[in-house]
């Protein structure tokens, strides 16, 4: 099997198993397991299907591509700013996140990063994916990067259909209040402080990016 077909294997069972561990089989194996014991399961498969991903990409040629233009390098590098902004503010008050109480969730508002999108947190791994492949075009960042946006993005999608059949009520006025897709209006909303945060992670990520990918990122692209 050649280095990409594995790593297209690797991918689709790191997407697949969670997209079936969330979904159909959640409610079955909870019932037998328990909830940590299915979060066992869950975490195993999770770490397993991972590793297997980053051996094949290590595996996978880094050619024919070289590396993107200057201007690639920018517009990834704002891109993976914007995807850390919408990731920090993700952890405050985010109705998505498990064990919040529905009266919580029948409560909340559409301000911060959820006036841009009430997936944040999934639009940040999308985005950061996106990065990656605006520079770095080669096949194992595409199959890779793709994988992790679909995952993402089909992956909220999902969600929302799972929330609405617990929830009812409570998360359709969540989701009358937002947008799956980003609004551009609502980068307003965010406060300097989100920005901030966004900014001295985006610093130290990029630095160590050269460490453990072996090329430099950001503004330490060009410093």
């Amino acid at each position: 099997m050649s280095p990409i077909a594995s790593l297209i294997l690797a991918n689709a069972a790191f997407v697949g198993s969670h997209f079936l561990l969330s979904h159909p089989l959640r409610a079955g194996l909870v019932a037998r397991l328990g909830e940590k014991g299915f979060l066992g399961v869950y975490s195993l498969v999770s770490f397993a299907t991972f590793g297997s991903i980053v051996v094949a990409f290590r595996a996978a040629p880094m050619l024919p591509f070289g590396g993107g233009s200057d201007v690639a390098w920018a517009l990834a590098s704002l891109l993976t700013l914007v995807a850390l902004m919408l990731l920090v503010g993700s952890f405050k008050g985010n109705p998505a996140l498990p064990d919040t109480p529905i009266d919580r969730i029948a409560a909340a508002r559409a301000d911060g990063v959820f006036a841009i999108t009430r997936h944040p947190m999934m639009w940040s791994f999308a985005l950061w994916a996106l990065a990656h492949v605006l520079v770095w075009p080669s096949a194992r960042t595409l199959v890779t990067a793709g994988a992790m946006a679909v995952l993402a993005l089909v992956g909220a999608h999902l969600q929302d259909r799972k929330k609405e059949r617990l929830l009812g009520a409570s998360w359709r006025n969540w989701e009358a209040q937002t947008s799956y897709w980003p609004r551009p209006a609502g980068f307003a909303a965010v406060g300097v402080p989100t920005w901030l945060i966004a900014l001295v992670a985006w610093l130290g990520l990029t630095w160590v990016h050269l460490w453990l990918a072996g090329i430099p990122a950001g503004l330490w692209r060009w410093l």
